[in-house]
């Protein structure tokens, strides 16, 4: 540590070194001249015999200074000097390395929030989901739930949650809100703190639709409240029944599922009141969502086993509804496993790609480096033959590497930043709060400069093995001229064959994706979106109860036929492929124990009137399909696909006229059949599906679907007048059935989108780097090209010459990458529908891309070699 008290004083101890070394070859020449000699001859002999002055006061120096800091700043500021002097190949590097950094800070940024990060309440940690069954399911019964609430010991509290929509009346204005409907105690299970007024809590609960209270979500309030602290106690309508606003949620607070950014929250037991029927008293009634705080040296599998043993009870106290009754535990945020298994693949796939850019970036980078350190080879000669160290020398490079590396981190960062800005404000379906807040905090920043210095070492270490194997004499003697036409493998060359592969998986993956896009937009979902139109309302909100709801959806039809241009019409309760889906368990019609293993098929569940079919466009295969005559007071009937024909009667033919139950034994008879279809996932396997008459199981929520042959805005502004006219305060919303497809496209539009992104990067680096390597290549071989050409060369033979080993490198680069594509791109399965890399089209599509990538970046040093002038060149060299 004696070198520390040095820090303050060493300009004192240069110039007195300085100094000393000046009396001494002065002390030496007046010898040398008492012995004869000239004073000339005796300061020449003097200096010849001290050495190398400037490598001495270094290697003094060196042991005075502070041994990181001014050592590094004076590595810092050559190196600086010297990145200025190339400016083209700065911009090119710091470019190159922030797009790998910038798309690996959005990736990390991703997984943070989506899987590192728990939701954000205090000890997020320790909340867990309680999911049902093998499958994994995160619906469970409000009876359940009150049953695990009272009798587990391994959590501190459960409370339980489900989202719905609902009407909220301020001033006379109807406006539709999302909502969490949630269990009294959900605000002191999570821990949260009001921002204004209080929450609702279990001892406000007073019985079903006893407890009119909500509570606003901060966002909410300040957008239909302005910010006004007053609305606590205000009294508002939800779905026309009076409720209080207790209160308001903090700012960071979004309930427990992240996608979900909700307007307001609700007691559960006011379900009949927000929902216009109630389930709460029905075990067999799973809609629930309940998480739990794990009680203080509880392990999960502690609590998981309590769970079991009282599921275990439950399915012996009530066989016919928690049969083979089991539970497990998961993340809440994702609907437990249900999304959280495909969101973890794909971000994880994602981040294996990201990881690559950053390394084909790498590798374009150490390419770049290792060209650079070929060309000041005759410096790197010079400076060892004055006296310089290898290691001085390599600490330099590696101080340039860092260098840039640093700088394309903070550029790559600060695009990263604003492009998930952007991300967390996002909404992708329109009409749902649905966004996920993807702002990076400190772990997103101290990951880039990780990545930054790793980076920086990794190329800037590409020349090592140069400086270490550097011989002065011959560089100087050999000039600049180099080696040309060397036919073993360079390590410039492993780096480019490995960052075209990178590519290649990208460029791949990207194709897979777009191909499976479009297939899905033109494969067969049940039912037609073209020419259709939707108006969704819920009749709950406008104050339509028992009767009423019938009678107006009879009125909405029967308005909306008016409508000129309009060649059918009809509504259900919920549509496929949207936000939200119904299941029953399907009996035959001999069982008499209607225990859940006793089922025959689990099937997707519809209510939908007269005209539906029609309106959707979905194929009737046999058959009827329902009338107004099948209505409350006639037998119960129902229309199925071919899968549930299949599944539960084992043929279409028998299907026709067979009775099947539902739970509680309902017998009801199959009237028709119509085709399969995609119920909640482009990407399921085949679902049987029932679809019940509206008119015998009526439901207040509304899909009322309109076909015509009028263009979508003339319609949608008939639609609005129509409704209007039928209740101006009845809240609802119009859309194109293709544009409600945006709910069940979205996973797959968004794994395009990134993968496209990501195959866009890759183009890019590999173009950088094949234009780097075709050009260093041009360039070294100048001489031998000219001589070729000299000697009566043709075109051909000069590209073969200075391109070809380029060439080959980018055909086993894009062969290699496009193998580890095609394996890589099953993951893309789970999210894209039909995404196969095995498409003839994708297959040539990368070939083809290649080759493009390829032509496009040997253009201009192909120009360049054609252009050479033997004459002026050998007369130059």
């Amino acid at each position: 540590m004696s070198w520390i008290p040095n820090i303050f004083r060493r300009g004192k101890l240069y110039d007195d070194l300085a100094e000393e070394i000046r009396l001494h070859i002065e002390e030496r020449a007046e010898q040398l001249m008492g012995e004869g000699m000239s004073r000339r001859e005796a300061e020449q002999e003097a200096r010849r015999a001290f050495g190398n002055r400037t490598v001495l006061e270094e290697r003094s120096r060196e042991v005075w200074q502070w041994p990181t800091l001014e050592s590094i700043w004076d590595d810092a500021r050559f190196a600086l000097r010297q990145l200025r002097r190339s400016s083209g190949f700065t911009i090119v590097a710091v470019l190159t390395l922030a797009l790998g950094i910038g798309a690996n800070a959005v990736v990390f940024s991703l997984l943070n929030a989506l899987v590192l990060r728990p939701i954000n309440v205090p000890g997020g940690q320790n909340l867990y989901q309680i999911e049902r069954g093998k499958g994994h399911s995160p619906g469970m019964s409000y009876l359940d739930y009150l049953d695990l609430r009272d009798r587990n010991r391994g959590f501190e509290g459960l409370a339980a949650s489900q989202v719905d929509k609902a009407g909220l009346d301020v001033n006379g204005i109807t406006s539709s809100v999302w909502l969490y409907e949630a269990s009294g105690n959900y605000f002191d299970v999570l821990g949260i703190q009001p921002y204004l007024g209080r929450f609702f809590h279990g001892s406000d609960e007073h019985g079903p639709n006893n407890a009119p209270y909500i509570v606003l979500s901060y966002g909410y309030w300040q957008s239909h409240f302005q910010s006004d602290p007053g609305v606590v106690n205000r009294v508002v309508q939800l779905n026309k029944f009076d409720y209080t606003i207790l209160g308001v949620a903090p700012p960071t607070f979004r309930g427990t599922e992240l996608f979900l950014a909700p307007d307001l929250w609700a007691p559960m037991v006011n379900e009949q009141q927000i929902e216009g029927s109630s389930g709460l008293n029905n075990r067999g009634n799973r809609g629930k969502w309940v998480v739990g705080r794990l009680r203080a040296g509880v392990t999960p599998a502690q609590a998981t086993a309590d769970l079991n043993s009282i599921g275990a009870s439950l399915a012996k106290a009530y066989p016919k509804d928690d049969d083979d009754m089991s539970f497990v535990l998961a993340r809440p945020g994702l609907m437990g496993d249900m999304l959280g298994g495909p969101v973890h693949a794909f971000v994880a796939g994602l981040m294996l790609l990201a990881g690559l850019i950053l390394l084909a970036a790498c590798a374009n980078l150490g390419s770049l480096f290792s060209a650079r350190a070929a060309d000041r080879s005759r410096e790197v000669a010079l400076r060892l033959a004055l006296g310089s160290s290898r290691g001085r020398i390599l600490r330099q490079l590696l101080t340039e590497a860092v260098l840039v590396s640093l700088a394309g981190g903070a550029v790559g960062l600060a695009g990263g930043v604003a492009l998930l800005h952007w991300l967390s404000a996002w909404q992708p379906i329109p009409n749902i709060p649905i966004n996920v807040p993807v702002d990076p905090d400190v772990r997103t920043y101290t990951v880039a400069l990780l990545l930054a210095l790793a980076s920086g070492l990794l190329f800037g270490m590409v020349p090592v093995r140069q400086v270490l194997k550097a011989d002065p004499y011959q560089e100087i003697k050999a000039g600049a001229t180099g080696l040309a036409g060397t036919r073993r493998i360079t390590l410039r060359d492993l780096l480019l064959a490995g960052q075209i592969a990178v590519c290649a998986v990208l460029v791949t993956s990207s194709l897979v994706s777009v191909r499976g896009m479009v297939r899905s937009l033109h494969s067969n979902f049940g039912f037609v979106p073209q020419n259709a139109m939707q108006v969704n309302t819920d009749l709950e909100m406008g104050g339509y109860k028992g009767e009423q709801v019938r009678m107006m959806q009879r009125r909405m039809l029967d308005e909306v036929g008016k409508i000129p241009g309009v060649t059918a019409a009809g509504y259900a309760n919920r549509i496929p492929l949207n936000i939200g889906w119904n299941d029953s368990v399907i009996f035959a019609d001999s069982t008499t124990d209607y225990k859940p293993s006793n089922a025959t098929a689990d099937a997707m569940e519809y209510h939908v009137s007269p005209g539906y079919f029609q309106a959707a466009a979905t194929t009737v295969r046999e058959g009827r399909t329902f009338t107004w005559n099948d209505g409350k007071d006639a037998p119960r009937v129902a229309v199925v696909n071919q899968e549930f024909a299949r599944k539960v009667f084992g043929s279409v033919a028998k299907a026709m006229g067979a009775y099947f139950k539902v739970w509680g034994g309902k017998r009801i008879q199959v009237v028709g059949v119509v085709e399969d279809g995609k119920y909640v996932t482009l990407s399921e396997n085949p679902k049987p599906a029932m679809f019940l008459s509206a008119l015998q199981s009526p439901s207040s929520d509304t899909w009322l679907v309109v076909r015509s042959n009028r263009s979508p805005q003339e319609l949608g502004a008939a639609l609005q007048h129509t409704m209007h006219g039928l209740d101006a305060g009845l809240p609802f919303t119009i859309n194109t059935w293709s544009k409600q497809l945006d709910t069940a496209l979205f996973a797959a539009r968004a794994a395009s989108m990134t993968l496209g992104v990501l195959g866009g990067l890759g183009a890019m680096l590999a173009v950088t780097g094949i234009f780097g390597m075709a050009a260093y290549s041009v360039s070294k071989r100048l001489r031998e090209l000219g001589i070729r050409i000299a000697l009566g060369a043709q075109r051909r033979q000069v590209l073969r010459a200075a391109l070809g080993r380029v060439f080959r490198l980018l055909a086993a680069g894009s062969a290699v990458g496009l193998l580890l594509g095609i394996a890589a791109t099953k993951l893309l399965s789970f999210i894209v529908y039909q995404a196969t890399p095995r498409d003839p089209l994708v297959l040539a599509g990368v070939v083809l891309a290649m080759l493009l990538l390829g032509l496009l970046a040997t253009w201009i040093p192909a120009q360049r070699a054609l252009s050479i002038d033997p004459a002026i060149l050998l007369r130059e060299k």
